[in-house]
């Protein structure tokens, strides 16, 4: 169950760690941002990033086998790190709807989730 709640922590922080990081860049469509200067936006972004640490260090404490969970180190941020993608991956596809998903993009993806197979195979 830890598993579970760890892939679903990581997903709610990743989705705020996507708006943080690049979901400013949408801002000049909208009122409420597109006169900020870049102090502003990096304090709205820290704002935001607060938010998914609210989310991340549960997962990583959930995950981790140092308080009880089911991964090592190496698994725990593999893991992330294909949740980081695919969370990206659908933000971008579905809030930036110029960006196109290349074939390449798929393909480094499947590999990405190769990865995870490998690190997890016993």
């Amino acid at each position: 169950m830890r598993l579970i709640y760890t892939a679903f922590l990581l997903m709610a922080s990743n989705v705020f760690m996507t708006l943080a990081w690049y979901g400013h860049l949408k801002w000049k469509n909208f009122s409420f941002g597109s006169n900020w200067g870049l102090a502003g936006i990096i304090l709205f972004s820290w704002g935001i990033a607060l938010i998914e640490y609210v989310f991340m260090v549960p997962a990583n404490r959930f995950g981790s086998r140092e308080t009880g969970g089911p991964l090592d180190m190496f698994q725990l941020k593999i893991l992330q790190e294909v949740i980081s993608i695919v969370v990206f991956s659908v933000v971008v596809v579905f809030v930036f709807r110029g960006e196109t998903l290349h074939w390449r993009y798929i393909l480094a993806f499947c590999l990405l989730i190769a990865a995870v197979g490998l690190v997890f195979w016993k």
